[in-house]
């Protein structure tokens, strides 16, 4: 059932934005606060975005989807006000980072001290971040539809149906209307299908399975990704509650036919093979949750924007899980996207209009291509295996690790930090 959760719906809002995840429910709470009047449409229940996490003690109770939220996302957090209470709750922030070749001897090596920084970045249940971007919305003055799906695309109505306004139409049949629609609903947006905004796409052929383990060894606030031809490993620092530093939150991205022979395996048999790909003693996983596993593949839209629509997030684009920059894109679409809708209201725009929308695609496509790009490339290098590659692919990384200024800058780049 629909629930809507403010005093009054506007009949045409000024944004709505539909998908209540880490990033739609991000941009909701930015626009209320600079003075817009938001509608903010989520499937699942307020109850359920809003509950209080349990606490952790074991493999089980920690959720399988994480992020690596990098320091700029952290800061766009922190500015909505949101930070506070994650940074409150469970999460780890990792100091050092350390990532290699399985089958060489090239290795690089990032330290947040030699850089002068506090972290590289916190890993983060997904959930902690949703929970506390809400609790933070249910005090703006933005309209929250929750429980709410999505049947339909209207388009400009005339007068007297919504004036200009494009919008949505429930599957309860309420139609919402608003002078700019985000789509915030995800790597398969059934709005960006609606609209009709085609993608590039391709299948990688691989499958990442992700799950949390409990390792002999704390993991000292490190991250560790091992990249092998058959695809990246990484063991992403978790910590508990009572302050347990033995979790590791893995993704561990293979051929589809490997990742489905790996998860075929008992726990027993995989654990040691998670051992041996990380280059640990086979008796180092000591427990492991359930283990979950989906196919990879690279989507970009080919246009952010339409008539009174834009998409962000996944939404607009969705990358190998490699580098973990998925949810940092995303942040990065909300912030560029704030700041052009708060030069937008200064100057008397309507939210919706062409030029304020091109300045967003303009903005965040090349960046967000670069990135895919790369992304491409490194997946693509270490998935070659002449020999002649993998001597010039392991020199290349120790010749890095020891240029500290040229090895930091593309750290501070990953972090979202530039001069």
């Amino acid at each position: 059932m629909t629930e809507a959760h403010s005093s009054k719906t506007p009949a045409v809002a000024d944004i709505m934005i539909v998908g209540g995840g880490m990033v739609g429910s991000a941009l909701a709470l930015g626009l209320a606060q600079q003075g817009w009047q938001v509608v903010l449409v989520e499937s699942s229940p307020l109850a359920k975005l809003q509950a209080a996490a349990q606490p952790a003690t074991g493999v089980d109770d920690f959720e399988p989807r994480v992020s690596a939220v990098s320091m700029a996302s952290q800061r766009l957090l922190e500015g909505l006000g949101a930070w506070a209470e994650v940074a409150a709750g469970r999460h780890c922030p990792y100091q050092t980072m350390t990532v290699w070749d399985a089958e060489g001897t090239g290795r690089i090596e990032f330290d947040a001290a030699e850089m002068r920084a506090e972290a590289l970045g916190t890993i983060v249940e997904n959930r902690h971040i949703v929970r506390s971007l809400f609790n933070a919305l249910e005090a703006s003055p933005a309209t929250i539809f929750s429980g709410a799906k999505v049947a339909g695309w209207l388009a400009n109505g005339p007068d007297g149906e919504g004036g200009n306004a494009p919008g949505i139409c429930l599957e309860d049949g309420q139609h919402l209307r608003a002078r700019l629609v985000v789509a915030a609903d995800g790597a398969q947006s059934r709005l960006r299908q609606l609209v009709g905004l085609p993608t590039r796409e391709w299948d990688y052929d691989q499958q990442a399975i992700v799950a949390t383990v409990r390792s002999k060894q704390v993991h000292q606030y490190t991250a560790r990704q091992s990249f092998s031809r058959t695809g990246p490993l990484a063991f992403l620092p978790l910590q508990a509650d009572n302050g347990d530093e033995h979790f590791c939150s893995i993704v561990w991205s293979q051929d589809t036919l490997e990742a489905r022979r790996l998860m075929a395996l008992d726990d027993v048999a995989f654990n040691a093979e998670l051992a041996r790909a990380i280059e640990l003693p086979e008796d180092s996983v000591e427990a492991i949750s359930r283990r979950f596993a989906f196919p990879l593949r690279q989507r970009h839209a080919m246009n952010y924007t339409a008539p009174g629509f834009a998409l962000v997030g996944d939404a607009a684009h969705s990358i190998h899980p490699l580098a973990g920059q998925g949810a940092n894109l995303g942040y990065g679409d909300v912030a560029v996207l704030l700041e052009e809708l708060k030069r937008a209201r200064k100057l008397g725009l309507n939210p919706g209009d062409a030029l304020v929308l091109g300045r967003y695609q303009r903005r965040r496509k090349s960046e967000n291509l670069t990135m895919m790009a790369a992304m491409e490339g490194l997946k693509q290098l270490f998935g070659r295996d002449e020999l002649p590659l993998r001597w010039l692919r392991n020199q290349g990384m120790n010749w890095l690790n020891q240029l500290a200024p040229l090895k930091n800058r593309l750290a501070a780049e990953a972090m979202g930090l530039r001069d």
